[in-house]
């Protein structure tokens, strides 16, 4: 199973995110979407799920998490800032999951902690402190998830 991982678009889908998420079979979208816009051009890709953000309007009526059970894995996705600062360690002590997604940060990251997974995208929207934009891919095969960073590149 192929899943990607968006986060902090602030109301920006770029079209190179929509290239990049061309071919999964469902979407996780980390808080911080910004408009309805953005959730009907993930959806047009891919079933979508997402989550509240720290900048998100209310009017949205995005739930604070969302927990999931995809191939056999249990997966945690929350925007990050209901923990302040989100590490992979506060999100591992707060979280019981197999893949912990979350935003916030605008920083991608890929950690380990133990059994447990925890992956940031960081943010596909406008750009912000000197940061790339990117979005991630979880793929879930056999009981077992691997993770990638794709930058996009913008002009």
């Amino acid at each position: 199973m192929l899943i990607g991982l968006i986060s902090d678009t602030h109301s920006l889908i770029r079209a190179e995110a929509t290239a990049a998420l061309h071919g999964v079979e469902l979407i996780l979208h980390a808080g911080d979407v910004g408009r309805q816009s953005v959730l009907r051009e993930l959806t047009a890709i891919a079933p979508t799920h997402a989550v509240f953000g720290n900048v998100d309007d209310p009017i949205l009526g995005l739930p604070q998490r969302v927990n999931l059970t995809l191939g056999g894995l249990t997966i945690h996705v929350s925007h990050g800032h209901e923990l302040g600062s989100p590490t992979p360690d506060n999100l591992v002590q707060r979280y019981p999951a197999d893949v912990i997604v979350y935003g916030h940060t605008h920083q991608p990251l890929i950690a380990s902690r133990g059994r447990t997974m925890i992956v940031n995208p960081g943010a596909a929207g406008p750009r912000r402190f000197n940061l790339q934009p990117s979005i991630g891919l979880l793929r879930i095969e056999n009981g077992r998830a691997t993770a990638e960073i794709l930058p996009l590149e913008i002009a």
